[in-house]
Parts: C-alpha cells; sequence; structure tokens
C-alpha cells in the first residue's frame, strides 16, 4: 500500500475546509475512511476521488449571436 493515510485535519487543509466538515464527510460515510485503533485516517486516493466525484464541469453556452429572438 503506497497511499498515504491523512489525518481530519490535513483532509480540511487538502479540501480548504473546516476540520468539522471532513468529521461529518466520514460520520456520513461520504468518504472513505480508515480505522487506526481509535484514530480515523483518510487515503489521499479517497480524498482525490472525493474531489473528483464532485466535480462540476462548466456549462459551455453558444455566442450570442447564434442565439434566437423570442
Amino acid at each position: 500500500m503506497t497511499d498515504r493515510l491523512l489525518t481530519v485535519h490535513q483532509v480540511a487543509e487538502r479540501l480548504g475546509t473546516g476540520v468539522r466538515f471532513s468529521r461529518r464527510l466520514i460520520e456520513e460515510r461520504r468518504i472513505t475512511f480508515v480505522k487506526v485503533g481509535r484514530h480515523v485516517r483518510v487515503p489521499e486516493s479517497a480524498v482525490e476521488a472525493y474531489v473528483t466525484a464532485n466535480t462540476v464541469e462548466p456549462v459551455i453556452l453558444r455566442p450570442m449571436s447564434l442565439r434566437r429572438a423570442a
């Protein structure tokens, strides 16, 4: 296993959110985590997968000159 395990604080830092949000992701099982004794760790790949799964692509609009008048 070459995947680095991150703490809850490191996950929050990676996502640019507060620790409370990363704890909620774990509690709601919306992100993969590992229990190491009483500690909770999140694999780096799980954070990347979460970001990828929740990435919204921009909508490409047609130029104004090609739109029809109503």
